[in-house]
């Protein structure tokens, strides 16, 4: 069984398992560095190094990628500029400071504004990383 942490080039002329479904076939396009699936359609494009493939339609918010280890496809991540994650992050701390301002300049308790803030801000993120954390 081939190492899991190692990426191996993929080639155009083998057939492939689809990384978005099992029991389906990626298989080569004819004059494309490109794979097509036999089952739920999808085209996966080659990169320049013949590593990754990307699908080539996608309604994601960034591109799905994976790499061959030898057995099976092995998702990748989007870099931490290409996802939405430092986004939501400064949204809630954003979100969090206000809250904790508008405890600090109102009649009431401190203690009850930071659990409000503090609930605001832990249940969306805990939620968004249950969501994104496969």
């Amino acid at each position: 069984m081939p190492n899991s942490h190692k990426t191996i080039k993929v080639d155009l002329n083998n057939d492939y398992p689809c990384p978005c479904r099992r029991r389906s076939k990626l298989q080569p396009i004819v004059l494309t560095e490109a794979f097509g699936c036999d089952r739920c359609q999808q085209i996966f494009v080659l990169d320049e190094k013949g590593q990754v493939i990307e699908q080539l339609s996608s309604s994601y918010p960034y591109k799905r990628a994976w790499r061959w280890s030898g057995y099976r496809w092995i998702p990748l991540r989007p870099g931490l500029g290409q996802s939405s994650f430092p986004f939501f992050m400064g949204m809630m701390t954003m979100m969090l400071t206000v809250g904790l301002m508008l405890a600090w300049r109102s009649q009431i308790s401190l203690l009850l504004w930071t659990i409000l803030a503090l609930l605001l801000v832990v249940l969306p993120a805990v939620i968004f990383w249950l969501v994104y954390r496969r």
